[in-house]
Parts: C-alpha cells; sequence; structure tokens
C-alpha cells in the first residue's frame, strides 16, 4: 500500500470562509451603525416636535394674553394681522429669497430660550385676514361662538336650558402658527396649528 501526497484543499477552502464570515462580520456591523444613527434621527426629530408644540402653546398663551391688540402688526412678538399667504415659510416652496421668512431675525419672528433639550424654538403668527383692522367676518376667516360671560347656552339644568341669544354671539378669528424647531444636530423641524380664539 502506497501513501498517498496531501492536496492542501482544506486550506484554500478555510481561507474563503474566513473572507466570507469577516465580511459578513463588517456587513453586520455597518448595520448596526446604520440602525443607532436612525434611531438618533428619529429621536431628534421627536423631541424637536415636542418643543414645536411647546412654541405652539407660547404662541397660544401670547393670543390670549393681547386680545386688544391683535389688529395691527406686531412683528417683534412675531404677529401679523394678515395672512400673508405668498410668504415661504421654509424657503423651499420656490428658488426666489425674497418671499422667505428670516427666521434668524428677531424683528420678524418671536425667538424663545433653549430648552433642556438644546433646541431653539420660533414661531410666527398669522390671523387668516386679508387686511389689518377690527376682525370682520367678510375679510377674515371666522367662526361665530357664543359671548364669553353669556349665562345664554350654559349647562343648566334641561328645563331651563336656553338657546343662545344673536346678541350674545362673537366672531372669533382664526390664526395660523407655525413654529420653527433647530435641534442641537441641525434638525430643522416645523409645526403649524391653526386655532381659532
Amino acid at each position: 500500500m502506497s501513501i498517498r501526497k496531501q492536496g492542501g484543499v482544506v486550506l484554500p477552502i478555510t481561507l474563503i470562509v474566513l473572507v466570507a464570515m469577516t465580511l459578513a462580520a463588517v456587513a453586520m456591523m455597518r448595520s448596526l451603525d446604520t440602525s443607532s444613527v436612525i434611531a438618533g434621527n428619529l429621536a431628534f426629530r421627536q423631541s424637536a416636535t415636542a418643543s414645536g408644540d411647546n412654541g405652539v402653546e407660547a404662541a397660544i398663551t401670547w393670543l390670549r394674553a393681547n386680545t386688544g391688540a391683535l389688529n395691527q402688526d406686531s412683528p417683534a412678538n412675531g404677529y401679523y394681522a394678515t395672512r400673508q399667504d405668498a410668504l415661504d415659510m421654509t424657503g423651499n416652496r420656490s428658488a426666489a429669497t425674497n418671499d422667505n421668512l428670516n427666521w434668524g431675525s428677531a424683528s420678524a419672528v418671536k425667538t424663545l430660550t433653549v430648552d433642556s433639550a438644546g433646541n431653539q424654538v420660533a414661531y410666527v403668527i398669522h390671523r387668516m385676514c386679508d387686511s389689518a383692522g377690527p376682525l370682520n367676518s367678510s375679510t377674515c376667516s371666522t367662526q361665530q361662538g357664543i359671548k364669553e360671560g353669556s349665562s345664554k347656552g350654559s349647562s343648566r339644568q334641561m328645563q331651563s336650558y336656553q338657546e343662545g341669544a344673536w346678541d350674545d354671539v362673537s366672531n372669533r378669528g382664526y390664526y395660523r402658527i407655525t413654529a420653527r424647531v433647530t435641534g442641537p444636530r441641525n434638525t430643522t423641524s416645523y409645526v403649524q396649528a391653526v386655532v381659532v380664539i
């Protein structure tokens, strides 16, 4: 009986398997890194949206505290008595820059202090009217409602319920609030709400 020489087939197969395992490990690490980055970006975006809600609430508080001063613009407070439909809020609607809202200007928007998450919130309020001046249902988007303090239409016992009389009705205006949030990682989010006050 003669002894056969070894062919050495196992070594190349082992090297090929080792290279394949290395490539699979690198791909898995890249996948985990990408997943972590995506999860981090989603967390920052969610944080920015929550901060944007705080900006909307601050704008509503300002509107309620200044109901007597809503007939004219107050740019330092981020308030405009007209809807300004041609204004480009995000800077992405048109290539022209002369219609963009300058979010960095303290004389055009109201900027809040940086919150604990590192988000900078600025907001602007537009009254849904064609022109400045008193609230008018012919030039403004309005909703009729019972005047504050009226006893008509309030919840009482069913026998004494009275429908609100027309002299107890007031027009309430619609206001569009747009909040822009700039996060610590250059995350920019916009939150918009329409409220009736």
